[in-house]
């Protein structure tokens, strides 16, 4: 009786072959995550720059809720017969989770050459204070 185990050693190549395609694509749904987003903070707020270039700003809806700040885009397509179309075209939606309290009443948004940029000041009960030690 002889047995076949090249099977056997072929397995782990076969596996790492099917677990490489399920990287590929979280990896690409992450890079074509729209709008592009970079948050930041300093020691008087949150900042989120959103890339949304070519988009007009009636198209652009900002809600922020009690843990989250959601923006929606609609970035229409113009009209024409495309050989090529890569800039993505429809209503797409990003919702970035605030782990703090912020500043509600504060909060402002500017576009300026396709970045928008929203202010998302902290609220004071989470600002660093200085206590004084009495002697």
């Amino acid at each position: 009786m002889v047995i076949d185990f090249n099977n056997l050693y072929e397995m782990p190549k076969e596996m790492d072959r099917i677990l490489e395609m399920f990287r590929n694509s979280s990896s690409v749904q992450r890079r074509n995550s729209y709008p592009m987003v970079n948050v930041a903070e300093n020691g008087t707020g949150y900042y989120v720059d959103a890339c949304i270039p070519g988009v007009a700003i009636e198209d652009v809806d900002l809600t922020l809720t009690a843990r989250s700040l959601v923006i929606k885009v609609e970035r229409k397509s113009p009209e024409g017969r495309y050989f090529r179309q890569e800039r993505l075209a429809g209503t797409f939606q990003r919702i970035i989770t605030l782990n703090v309290p912020v500043e509600r009443d504060k909060v402002t948004a500017k576009s300026v050459n396709g970045i928008l940029r929203i202010t998302l000041p902290k609220a004071e009960d989470i600002k660093p204070r200085r206590i004084s030690i009495e002697q």
